[in-house]
């Protein structure tokens, strides 16, 4: 298990949404990225990016680029979020590298479903 501290943690996120190419950053309109310590109950009702052992890593809730209309925004279905967990990637490895890869994997895989990728499009781009 990897240890880090909650700045060292948001400075991982931060470095992940560096390495996303600015077109798509331009994109991301009325998204809260947010990070949280572990899941919570409800969290695990949607469809979160998991580890084999079950760990939820990170999970979108919204309303995908691909899916809006006209009436986006027109009540309570926004902001979109994208929120990343702490401890389940502390989980993943002992290896500091790993887990830093993995926080990188995460965010670009929530920000994916975001854009409207399922998961077999995101699988294919080696995020899954």
């Amino acid at each position: 298990m990897v240890e880090l501290t909650d700045e060292e943690f948001e400075a991982a996120v931060q470095d992940a949404i560096d390495t996303i190419p600015e077109e798509f950053l331009d994109e991301l309109d009325n998204v809260a990225i947010l990070l949280a310590d572990e899941p919570e109950e409800p969290d695990f009702e949607g469809d979160g990016y998991y580890t084999e052992s079950g760990d939820l890593l990170g999970l979108y809730d919204g309303i995908a680029l691909t899916e809006r209309g006209d009436w986006y925004g027109a009540g309570n279905d926004y902001p979109d979020t994208i929120t990343i967990f702490k401890g389940p990637h502390e989980r993943l490895s002992d290896d500091r590298e790993v887990v830093l890869d993995e926080i990188r994997k995460t965010v670009i895989h929530e920000t994916a479903h975001y854009f409207g990728m399922d998961e077999d499009q995101v699988d294919e781009m080696g995020y899954a």
